[in-house]
């Protein structure tokens, strides 16, 4: 398929069918994208053998538009998936892919999405080992979506549990937050800001398996906020362990154009989703070497700990704010932006 083929083509529904434009879709794009091993054998399915605990995560991304700055529909679901699989203390190896496509979207964008999805992959070390592909009829999708599965093994360190925290633990976040929901709404709506606001996707599991590797067991917890921004995330965590949670609103790493575009859409960011960004709630004994190990990796080098544990406001997030004076966080109520992810 020549780069001329490629722009005047679209995706149609014999693509779905199941009959010679499926398989000659399938093997120029997908198999001759993704060729391993366990692929190749072109089965319903890949048989792998793990001899530990595993971890299993799925999910389905719909973000709108497909393409944004920083990123686009496919390296968000590879780094999506990879990441959850990460924050159950394990290493993503193998990833199942599956695409609903639409009616009408060009050949040559389904490709570029493809060609991310694969460079997504390989930075984050792991294979597409199966998979689907479905056409439905114009107007009954948006573009493309898709639906990604990750499987890895249990890091033999990790003790990932929320009954695992104390009162004390320190609660260190690994990069600035807001990034990516500010990037979507600023090109959904077609705002303009003095330097491009891009998302932060990206993959993390390397950095979580180094500190697996280094502190294992004081390591109690580790979360993505991604939908509800981390506000949602900690009245989530709150809530289920019992114990209160105190944040700082000053220690929140953030950027200038990112705290400015929240400021003139009126949204407070720590309700805005990320997708590059993580949260660690670990032991106060190793709170600070943790930190300083984290912001010496590129994927962590404005990581900050922005809050603690505590027995006082069981169930409940509260925030000192920049002026000193405190109040509750409470979980997303709603829609704030949607389609994020």
């Amino acid at each position: 398929m020549d780069d001329k083929e490629r722009k005047e083509l679209t995706i149609n529904l014999g693509h779905g069918s199941g009959g010679i434009m499926t398989r000659d879709l399938l093997d120029k794009v997908i198999f001759s994208t993704f060729d391993n091993p366990l692929l190749n054998k072109k089965h319903d399915g890949s048989i792998v053998k793990f001899e530990t605990e595993i971890a299993i995560s799925t999910d389905s991304f719909v973000v709108s538009p497909i393409f944004f700055k920083g990123g686009n529909i496919g390296e968000l679901a590879v780094n999506g998936t990879v990441n959850d699989v990460a924050m159950c203390g394990a290493v993503p190896k193998y990833l199942s892919l599956a695409f609903i496509v639409e009616e009408g979207l060009k050949m040559d964008e389904f490709i570029r999405i493809v060609h991310s999805v694969k460079r997504a992959a390989d930075e984050s070390g792991v294979q597409i080992i199966t998979g689907d592909t479905k056409v439905v009829e114009r107007g009954k999708g948006d573009k493309i979506f898709i639906n990604t599965t990750g499987i890895g093994a249990v890091h033999p360190r990790a003790k990932i549990d929320a009954d695992n925290i104390k009162a004390g633990d320190r609660i260190i976040i690994n990069g600035n937050i807001a990034q990516h929901g500010m990037a979507i709404m600023s090109e959904r709506e077609g705002l303009e800001f003095e330097s491009a606001i891009k998302s932060d996707t990206t993959n993390i599991n390397h950095l979580v398996s180094k500190l697996l590797d280094t502190f294992g067991e004081d390591i109690h917890l580790f979360r993505d906020p991604t939908r509800g921004g981390m506000a949602s995330v900690l009245s989530e965590i709150a809530s289920d362990i019992g114990l209160g949670i105190k944040i700082f609103e000053k220690d929140f790493p953030l950027e200038k154009q990112v705290a400015a575009a929240c400021e003139i859409l009126g949204l407070d960011p720590l309700y805005v989703a990320n997708e590059g960004v993580f949260i660690s709630i670990v032991d106060e004994k190793i709170a600070d070497d943790f930190l300083s190990f984290m912001q010496k990796d590129p994927k962590g080098e404005n990581a900050k700990c922005v809050g603690y544990i505590t027995k006082e406001h069981p169930h409940k997030v509260v925030m000192q704010s920049f002026i000193g004076g405190t109040r509750m966080v409470s979980p997303l109520i709603g829609e704030q932006l949607p389609r994020i992810c």
